[in-house]
């Protein structure tokens, strides 16, 4: 199991870096990134210690942990600058928090993420078609989420990612150990937003591409 979207003590999450990944194993993952919340007023700090706790905790052997950030609720026009700055610092895995129902994210962001050709948009709410084919051709990867009220939109995500040519992760949005679900419920979760099970092994086998790209 792969888990690309995952939150620490550096932003909301439960748990220090080395014990949020020791929790992930335990619960059957081999990889996961961490990907905490970052703006411009953050980035800075929080992205070179996710760097140095990944490469230590992926030295010992035991899981391979990639750093990332999620770029939070930040305007549209800053997406794609802070991006590369995180890319620039050492950042593997972008993801943007994309247009969730639950919570009130500026109008555009989808877009902005998929023309900054970010890793991965999260949770992307009500995306419309014209952005999920601009997905498609840039590489942007869409999310479907285990996470309680983002998830209210994973079958409108599922059917129009399917329609047009997007390729799908399959995320916790993990802030705490309970939060990964495991391949059990990973999967009925995708059966559930309407995804037959070779679409399921594909889109696992999305998370392993995503991996391999980030070059660890």
């Amino acid at each position: 199991m792969i888990d690309l979207h995952t939150h620490s003590l550096f932003s909301d999450g439960a748990l220090i870096p080395s014990e949020s990944a020791q929790r992930a194993l335990a619960a059957g993952y081999k990889t996961i990134a961490i990907t905490d919340h970052a703006d411009c007023s953050n980035i800075d700090f929080i992205v070179p210690r996710i760097v140095k706790a990944c490469a230590a905790i992926t030295g010992k052997g035991r899981i391979q942990v990639l750093p990332g950030v999620e770029l939070t609720h930040v305007d549209p026009s800053e997406i794609a600058p802070l991006a590369a700055e995180a890319r620039a610092m050492g950042a593997k895995i972008i993801i943007v928090h994309g247009e969730t129902l639950t919570e009130p994210v500026p109008a555009g962001t989808n877009l902005a993420a998929i023309e900054a050709c970010v890793d991965i948009l999260a949770h992307p709410g009500l995306i419309t078609t014209q952005e999920v084919e601009l997905a498609a051709q840039n590489g942007v990867f869409l999310e479907i989420t285990t996470r309680r009220g983002h998830s209210l939109t994973n079958g409108h995500v599922a059917k129009v990612a399917t329609k047009y040519g997007a390729q799908l992760v399959l995320n916790n949005d993990a802030h705490a150990p309970a939060d990964y679900v495991g391949f059990r419920m990973a999967r009925n979760i995708a059966l559930g937003a309407g995804l037959s099970d070779d679409e399921i092994a594909a889109m696992f086998e999305n998370s392993r591409k995503l991996v391999q790209r980030s070059g660890i």
